[in-house]
């Protein structure tokens, strides 16, 4: 069995840390590096219902996108919600490693694995690395549909081929446009707006899109926007990454078990639609 220090090692070489931007935290929040490592549980989420499920999995290493913490505490105390996260995962000998925007920059990455979900060929990225010469690591990718579809069919297969969220999926645009280039960012998208309009495509596929951006964005160009849930457009990276690591560990000869945990995390439970159709009557007095 491998040592956390050489799973570590081997993920460091998938989500280099050095790539992660200077505000995030990326890397192992906790964990023993000469423990034994049997089997992996992948997530979008460091929440204590993933925690609980590592648990009863009897996984060593669990290993995240979003940081636990990602601006710093004072206090890892039990009786506060991400010490009792800590509290449970060192009780339990289990080791949370986090790959957040250094697996967003990837060659495969977070964003790859979203194209994927949806069946979009990928182009290249939205925003380049410029520190690769080959141009396949940044944020974002630039996707193409192998047929033209409506805005309306596409937010259809995004919300058939997605997880299940309250949210789905909201359009901003005209439905029966037709779109053959999308872009697509995982995560919170709308400060890419400048990078999407730049690279001319006709959709974009994100997450947490917020009033202002989103119509500053469709004055500027008929641009549609497609608003997934954030949870949902990230979990097909947990996927991709269980992935890479069975790989390393079939040619490391590691035997690990590695898993992709389908809890769903994202925080909104329901959805109530409006009762009238969106423009039918004008704002209530």
């Amino acid at each position: 069995m491998p040592r956390l220090s050489e799973v570590i090692a081997a993920l460091d070489t998938l989500w280099p840390p050095e790539r992660a931007e200077g505000w995030d935290a990326v890397g192992t929040v906790c964990g023993e590096p000469d423990q034994e490592i049997t089997r992996v549980l992948f997530a979008v989420d460091p929440v204590r219902e993933i925690v609980d499920e590592a648990v009863k999995l009897g996984a060593n290493l669990l290993v995240t996108h979003h940081p636990l913490y990602l601006r710093g505490t004072t206090t890892v105390a039990a009786d506060t919600f991400k010490g009792r996260v800590v509290h449970t995962l060192i009780k339990n000998d289990i080791a949370l490693h986090v790959a957040h925007t250094n697996a967003d920059r990837a060659d495969p990455g977070v964003s790859d694995a979203l194209a994927g979900a949806l069946d979009l060929r990928v182009v290249r990225p939205l925003v380049p690395d410029p520190t690769d010469p080959e141009g396949r690591r940044g944020l974002g990718r630039v996707c193409e549909l192998d047929h033209p579809l409506t805005v309306r069919e596409l937010a259809a297969r995004a919300a058939g081929r997605l997880p299940a969220t309250a949210q789905g999926i909201r359009v901003a645009g005209d439905p029966e446009a037709l779109v053959r280039t999308v872009a697509v960012s995982g995560g919170s998208g709308d400060s890419l707006f400048d990078d999407v309009r730049a690279a001319g495509v006709d959709a974009f596929l994100t997450a947490d899109l917020r009033h202002h951006p989103a119509s500053e964005a469709r004055a500027h160009s008929p641009l549609a926007l497609l608003d997934a849930a954030h949870w949902a457009t990230e979990w097909p990276w947990c996927e991709l990454a269980a992935a890479q690591l069975d790989e390393i560990s079939d040619r490391k000869g590691w035997g690990l078990r590695v898993h992709v945990s389908k809890t769903v995390t994202d925080p909104w439970t329901a959805h109530a639609a409006s009762t009238e159709t969106p423009n039918a009557m004008g704002a209530p007095n």
